[in-house]
C-alpha cells in the first residue's frame, strides 16, 4: 500500500481475528468498506473465504496455504515450502555431521497438505547430505499444545537428536523451549550443544538463551521461511494492473521470493552447502518431493 502512496484505513487495511468466531464478521467488514481484493491467510479461512466469495461475486479474494477449485473470483495463493525445508534439511545434517550425530528431529503439528511439504522437503535435504542419516519424526497432532511439543522435543533430546525442525504452530514454541533448557546447562562452546530449526518466520530471537558462562546466543540454526508477504505483494500488484490470476492457483518457491531460509547462525561449511543445494533446486538439477513417502520415524 505505501508503495503506490495509499494509505492504511482508507485504501489498504488488516483485519485481524482474536478467534474463529471473527473470520465472517470480518470479510463482511472489509466488503462494507469497499475492499474489492481480500485476502484470507491460513487454510481454517477456506470455507468462510468461499461463502463470501460467492455471495459477492464482483470482489477479488485471495487464500493463502489451501486452494479453492470452482470459483472464479478466488486465487489460490500456494508456497513450494519443500524447497526451503530442504535447505534447512542441508544445513540440519550438515551440522549434525560436525556434531558426530547421525539423527536429526523433525516434530509436526498436524498431517496434511501443507505439513507435508515441510516434512518430504525437510527429509530429502538431510538425505541429499547423508543417506544413512536418519530422520525422527514425530506428530504433536495439534498446533497449540506446546507443553506437548516440549515433552516430544526433549524425548529427542534424550535420544542423542541435536538438531530438531518443529513445523507445528505454537506447539514447536515448546520444543524451543526444551532445547533452550538442555543448552543452558552447557557452555556456549559446547558441542554438545542443540539446534531447533523454525517455521514460517525468523525465530532467531525465539532460540535465544544464556548459556551456562553467561553468554547469550541463539539455539535457533535457521528458519524455513515462508514469504506470504511477497506473494500478496505480487497478487496485489498485478490485480491493480487488471491481472488478477481469477480462479487459478499461483505457487511461489525459491525462485519467486516465496521461500528461503535465514543464514546468519550458519556457519561457513553449512553456507557453502545450502548455497549449492539452492543453485541445483533453481537450476532444475534437484527436484524436491512434496510428500513425504512416510509420516513414521526412521529412528
Amino acid at each position: 500500500g505505501k508503495s503506490h502512496g495509499y494509505k492504511k484505513g482508507q485504501n489498504y487495511d488488516y483485519f485481524l481475528s482474536k478467534s474463529p468466531s471473527d473470520w465472517n464478521q470480518n470479510f463482511q467488514l472489509a466488503q462494507k468498506q469497499g475492499y474489492d481484493l481480500q485476502a484470507g491467510v491460513g487454510f481454517d479461512l477456506h470455507s468462510t473465504l468461499v461463502k463470501n466469495a460467492k455471495a459477492n461475486p464482483k470482489t477479488n479474494y485471495v487464500l493463502v496455504d489451501d486452494i479453492v477449485k470452482g470459483q472464479k473470483n478466488v486465487a489460490s495463493l500456494m508456497f513450494k515450502s519443500e524447497q526451503s525445508s530442504y535447505l534447512a534439511g542441508v544445513a540440519a545434517a550438515t551440522q549434525a555431521k560436525q556434531s558426530g550425530s547421525n539423527k536429526v528431529g523433525f516434530i509436526g503439528g498436524m498431517q496434511g497438505p501443507v505439513i507435508d511439504r515441510f516434512q518430504a522437503g525437510y527429509i530429502d535435504g538431510v538425505k541429499s547430505v547423508d543417506k544413512s542419516m536418519k530422520v525422527n519424526v514425530v506428530y504433536v497432532n495439534s498446533y497449540t499444545d506446546a507443553p506437548k511439543g516440549q515433552t516430544i522435543a526433549k524425548t529427542m533430546l534424550a535420544q542423542g537428536t541435536k538438531v530438531i525442525f518443529a513445523a507445528a504452530g505454537s506447539a514447536g514454541n515448546g520444543a524451543f523451549t526444551a532445547v533452550k533448557q538442555d543448552n543452558a546447562g552447557l557452555n556456549a562452546d559446547s558441542k554438545d550443544r542443540a539446534y531447533m530449526i523454525g517455521v514460517d518466520i525468523d525465530q532467531y530471537q525465539d532460540g535465544v538463551y544464556t548459556s551456562k558462562d553467561g553468554k547469550k546466543q541463539s539455539a535457533t540454526l535457521t528458519t524455513s521461511l515462508t514469504e506470504v508477504g511477497n506473494g500478496l505483494k505480487d497478487i496485489a500488484n498485478k490485480s491493480m494492473k487488471g491481472h488478477f490470476p481469477a480462479g487459478k492457483t499461483v505457487w511461489y518457491g525459491l525462485k519467486e521470493r516465496g521461500v528461503g531460509i535465514t543464514t546468519n547462525n550458519l556457519d561457513d561449511e553449512e553456507k557453502s552447502a545450502v548455497k549449492t543445494a539452492e543453485n541445483n533446486i533453481l537450476s532444475g538439477k534437484v527436484t524436491v518431493k512434496s510428500a513425504p513417502d512416510s509420516y513414521s520415524s526412521e529412528q
